[in-house]
């Protein structure tokens, strides 16, 4: 074989490694599907693809907000806090409304509800964001911190307790706030529409809007970025307010479904966004990641864990594998940059010669 000839197979051979380690979740997907859908009893029943699909669908939510705060180079780890937080604060104000102390209290309608707890999330990324931005204070170490005052926030609205029988009161309008978690329209879930929706605009905002381009931008070279005139600061700004949004969003969900809100609602929930971001081709790096590719890695992480749970596996087994599995993606992630690298130095070889 000539010297021509086996350059063009290895070329070839390199092309289709690469092309498979880019649908790679796709590919887990498909592995998953199959594998529960023969090993685990009732797994493609109606009942149980219901109720996994709005399982997806709060992974997606707080998956896609991660998506663009690690595509900026950054990372999120108190949206699994917020939505704790969140969630306490919708049961407080279906509840109890607030009380200013004369004697009377001022009750909320669900639509002001859902307002007033999205604002709550904003108001905790709006606070990561200038620990990041202002006081230069590390993503990683910001975000835990917020973790835990989000967390006892939540802990100190109830003392450790439950706000129950979320069922909202028909003389204030409230009594719409099932419909979030529990309602569905044409037999699907409201969740998994909601989901859509975030899912659509956001794939929109980061391919066709400015803003989008300056997030990739952000993470690809944030020091080029700021040269060539992106506000840096204010794009931060923007992405961690949206995961505080969406983080919200999934609060919100959840006391609505359960019609209870308990201040533990959300632990680890951090580390599936980030396992479904990661597994979905976001690079930890930063500068890369989709949107679709996000919602793929969710509906990976999603099928997995319920999947688990109907063959009966320790819950302890279920974090280990989840943790192998985003070893697994940073792994393959690596692999493919390195694949590429390599593929772009020899066609540069190639043109040279």
């Amino acid at each position: 074989m000539s010297s021509a000839s086996h350059s063009k197979s290895t070329d070839s051979m390199t092309m289709a490694l690469l092309t498979i380690l880019r649908m790679r979740t796709f590919v887990a997907l498909i592995l998953v599907f199959c594998f529960f859908a023969i090993a685990a009893p009732n797994f493609l029943s109606a009942a149980n693809v219901l109720i996994m699909s709005k399982h997806v669908a709060l992974n997606a939510f707080l998956a896609i907000g991660m998506t663009f705060v690690i595509i900026t180079g950054g990372i999120d780890l108190s949206v699994g806090s917020i939505v704790g937080l969140c969630a306490m604060v919708a049961g407080w104000l279906v509840l109890y409304g607030i009380d200013p102390g004369f004697g009377w209290s001022i009750q909320f309608n669900t639509i002001e509800i859902c307002l007033i707890v999205m604002a709550v999330g904003i108001a905790v990324g709006v606070i990561n964001g200038l620990l990041i931005t202002r006081l230069s204070v590390a993503p990683f170490i910001a975000t835990l911190g917020t973790l835990y005052v989000a967390r006892g926030a939540a802990l100190l609205l109830s003392n450790g307790g439950t706000f129950p029988n979320l069922t909202g009161n028909a003389e204030y309008g409230s009594d719409s706030f099932r419909v979030l978690g529990a309602g569905e329209v044409i037999g699907i879930p409201v969740s998994i529409w909601l989901m859509v929706v975030v899912a659509l605009i956001s794939a929109y905002v980061a391919r066709r809007t400015p803003l989008g381009r300056h997030i990739y931008a952000v993470g690809g070279n944030e020091r080029g970025a700021a040269l060539s005139g992106v506000k840096v600061n204010r794009v931060k700004m923007a992405v961690y307010m949206f995961s505080g949004f969406c983080a919200a969003l999934v609060g919100l969900i959840i006391a609505s479904q359960l019609q209870a809100a308990h201040p533990a609602t959300g632990e680890t929930f951090e580390l599936n966004a980030i396992a479904a971001a990661v597994l979905g081709g976001t690079s930890m790096s930063g500068g890369r990641g989709r949107i679709i590719g996000t919602v793929i890695g969710a509906f990976v992480i999603g099928i997995l864990s319920d999947g688990l749970v109907m063959m009966g596996v320790s819950s302890f087994w279920q974090t280990v594998i989840k943790g192998v599995v985003i070893i697994a993606a940073v792994v393959i992630d690596q692999a493919q940059q390195k694949l590429q690298a390599k593929m772009v130095m020899q066609q540069q070889a190639a043109q040279q010669r």
